[in-house]
């Protein structure tokens, strides 16, 4: 089983970046394809992107492709979220998530298994 703690949520400028870090340990890290969501205050957790055990296959939600980018090192235990060309629209707590064992990326949060606490992300106008 893999634990999750996520990183570098802030307060930032509409048009500025943050680069979130979900940091996670376990054996099984490198099998499991990861995964960023979001939940912004009286809506649903929203699929933002993902990326496979390889790292070599990604997959975003419409509203951040061409400003967020995910990646991952296996080395260390690592997923980054790159945002960039932030909106206020942006704002919301995000949450790492692991597919612990399936190698495969996925855009429902059903298909993830392990979550951590989140971290805040405020875009002001």
């Amino acid at each position: 089983q893999v634990q999750l703690v996520e990183s570098g949520g802030g307060l930032v400028q509409a048009g500025g970046s943050l680069r979130l870090s979900c940091a996670a340990s376990g054996r099984t890290f490198s099998n499991s394809a990861m995964g960023w969501f979001r939940q912004a205050p009286g809506k649903e957790r929203e699929f933002v992107a993902s990326i496979s055990g390889g790292g070599m296959s990604t997959l975003y939600a419409d509203s951040v492709k061409g400003r967020f980018t995910i990646s991952r090192d296996n080395a260390k235990n690592t997923v980054l979220l790159q945002m960039n060309s932030l909106k206020p629209e942006d704002t919301a707590v995000y949450h790492c998530a692991a597919r612990s064992l399936y190698y495969s990326t996925r855009t429902s949060e059903k298909d993830y298994d392990t979550w951590g606490q989140g971290t805040q992300v405020t875009v002001s106008s």
